[in-house]
């Protein structure tokens, strides 16, 4: 079976690649057209199954988040098996490993949690946001996004860009089209804010499409986090009113600083007390 496009080589790219990766604006990452296979990855996109219509599925719809995710890989066709399989595998993660410099060792999910399928149908959104930073039931610290986009022929006016953020808030740093076979991988911290924002606007007979991977680590560095576990932190864009809940676009900015004028044993001293 041939998963990867025939001018992709891993190790390859994760060498000549690691330096752009490590440097990226606002945070480490990297974009990679072309990636798998097309004749593949046709086959991938024509097994994704209208999750509006599923049971098992998570559902999201408030002020945050309007969108749809599977739960595991219950409801993967054979093709999309095969692939999130491979993408979990030892070749991958090794290539993850090279290209993004990470010390400790990667570890996949193959339970897929957050991960697997995503469907935003229009009028939908996911706001700026850093991402949980534990997994649920092995507590391992999330390390890594890899996205592939499975939209063909997606227009520009359709929306659903991915908009990489810095801590500003003030403007995207980075504005990427999830068009078929594009796939985008980096870096997960408190910090790695990112999202698609503004409401879907493609037809109604379509949707954003993608399938989300995400690999761990037993252990980080201290300096990628504002707390040692927390859920999904959304953040409000400068300008814009209720972009977001209240209560959850202050949390980050807080926590990061207090923790910036508080020693670390009181800083940690103060967690415990609280939690």
């Amino acid at each position: 079976m041939t998963y990867l496009n025939k001018n992709i080589n891993l190790k390859e790219i994760a060498k000549e690649k690691h330096e752009e990766y490590v440097k990226a604006w606002p945070f480490p990452n990297i974009v990679i057209d072309d990636f798998f296979d097309e004749d593949f990855l046709t086959k991938v996109l024509h097994e994704f199954p209208d999750l509006s219509i599923k049971k098992n599925i998570n559902v999201f719809d408030n002020v945050n988040e309007k969108k749809l995710g599977a739960k595991g890989e219950s409801d993967f066709g054979a093709n999309t098996k095969l692939l999130c399989h491979y993408l979990n595998s030892q070749p991958v993660l090794e290539f993850l490993q090279e290209l993004t410099g990470i010390k400790e060792v990667l570890l996949p999910d193959p339970y897929f949690y957050g991960g697997g399928y995503h469907e935003i149908k229009p009028g939908g959104y996911l706001k700026i946001h850093a991402d949980f930073n534990k997994h649920n039931t092995t507590n391992l610290d999330r390390r890594i996004n890899l996205l592939v986009y499975l939209n063909k022929d997606w227009e520009e006016s359709y929306g659903g860009f991915f908009e990489l953020w810095d801590e500003s808030m003030e403007s995207a740093q980075r504005k990427l089209l999830p068009i078929f076979n594009r796939v985008a991988i980096f870096s997960t911290t408190d910090f790695s804010y990112h999202g698609h924002p503004d409401p879907l606007t493609c037809p109604p007979n379509r949707s954003r499409k993608s399938i989300a991977l995400y690999y761990y680590t037993n252990g980080r560095p201290a300096i990628e986090l504002n707390d040692d576990g927390h859920s999904t932190l959304f953040v409000g864009r400068k300008g814009k009113l209720n972009d977001v809940a209240p209560p959850k676009m202050l949390v980050p900015k807080l926590v990061s600083a207090v923790k910036n004028i508080t020693p670390p044993i009181i800083f940690n001293l103060l967690k415990r007390l609280i939690k």
